[in-house]
């Protein structure tokens, strides 16, 4: 008899544990299927933005664009820079690419000067509506500095560097130097868009930024140019009607006479000498144009070996492709301060 019960209280116990072990798996494969089927209807931005910060740290390393992530909003600023982030539809409002050109200088002046120009110019372009790619070119030595600064920008960049050397004497040389970088770099790449040259001495008003874009080949501006530690202000720039430049001009404005270049409606009016470089943005198409090589004859090679100098001369050819910013280009929105010596033909000399 009580052997009989033992075994009938086993027996019992063990169909009161399987029915547990079953209760316990249908509870389980319950909560599995619960939370698969709302994990379908969960949004899919946080993979999809992951993803897409991964992809653009892979074309980092394969096209050398360097992108500065701030902390707090990295991922939105990132694809901020490709047109693809909150508050730009590329679809119902496409606009160009703006390649802005920075050049620097490697004297010790201008070297302890830099990290604050860097500072006032990237918190200018911060402003300025996507897409833009800053081209920041400088002397090799002096690069890892300014590459942790640009990393904290928040703006899409490239920084290019080369190991030339040049005098204090010859900054105007070296400045040239680097705009011929970039534009090398630009034409190489094959950077489609609108490109200005913005040194870390100017000023400019937002609202040109939005008017480039519209260019097709080239646009030209009236530039206020002042000189450090003199009494100077010289507006040189293009004369318009309408949107369409006739000449060029030169306006002193420190005793309120005019030395006027051309003001004529003359298509073939042109300034005394090259065109600002600080007046003047263009297509980048320009640079790759097959018919660039064979446009000059071959006693002036420069014309068309040199990047800058060959778009400066462009620019000067036709008037009819040039669009004067602000419509009637009655109106400064860039303002340049010279740190070079004055020239002994500059007006201020002319004076003494």
């Amino acid at each position: 008899m009580g052997s009989s019960t033992d075994h009938g209280g086993a027996g019992w116990r063990g169909k009161k544990q399987g029915s547990q072990l079953w209760k316990k798996a249908l509870l389980h494969s319950s909560l599995c299927f619960v939370m698969g089927f709302f994990t379908g209807f969960a949004p899919s931005s946080v993979s999809d933005w992951t993803s897409a910060a991964a992809a653009a740290g892979s074309s980092s390393s394969s096209s050398h664009v360097v992108r500065a992530l701030p902390a707090g909003g990295a991922l939105n600023r990132s694809l901020l820079a490709h047109g693809a982030g909150p508050g730009y539809d590329r679809a119902a409002s496409p606009r160009p690419l703006l390649v802005v050109v920075t050049t620097t200088e490697s004297t010790p002046v201008a070297s302890g000067e830099r990290a604050a120009a860097l500072t006032r110019t990237a918190h200018a372009l911060r402003l300025v509506a996507p897409p833009l790619l800053w081209v920041v070119v400088e002397a090799a030595p002096d690069a890892p500095a300014t590459a942790r600064q640009l990393r904290a920008t928040g703006l899409m960049y490239r920084h290019l560097t080369y190991r030339d050397n040049f005098t204090a004497a010859g900054a105007g040389k070296e400045r040239h130097h680097q705009r011929n970088v970039a534009l090398g770099h630009v034409e190489h790449h094959r950077l489609a868009g609108v490109v200005l040259f913005a040194g870390l001495d100017d000023v400019l008003d937002l609202r040109l930024f939005d008017q480039i874009r519209e260019i097709s080949a080239f646009g030209a501006w009236p530039v206020a140019t002042m000189w450090r530690d003199e009494r100077e202000v010289v507006v040189r720039g293009p004369a318009c009607s309408s949107s369409a430049v006739t000449g060029w001009f030169s306006q002193d404005l420190s005793d309120g006479t005019a030395a006027a270049a051309s003001t004529t409606s003359t298509a073939r009016a042109r300034p005394s000498g090259e065109v600002d470089v600080h007046g003047f943005a263009f297509n980048s198409s320009v640079l790759w144009d097959p018919e660039r090589w064979g446009r000059y004859p071959t006693s002036e090679p420069d014309k068309s070996q040199d990047s800058t100098k060959f778009v400066q001369q462009v620019v000067l050819e036709d008037l009819s492709k040039v669009k004067g910013i602000p419509s009637d280009c009655s109106e400064v929105m860039v303002w340049h301060v010279d740190t070079a010596a004055p020239s002994p033909s500059s007006p201020q000399n002319k004076r003494r």
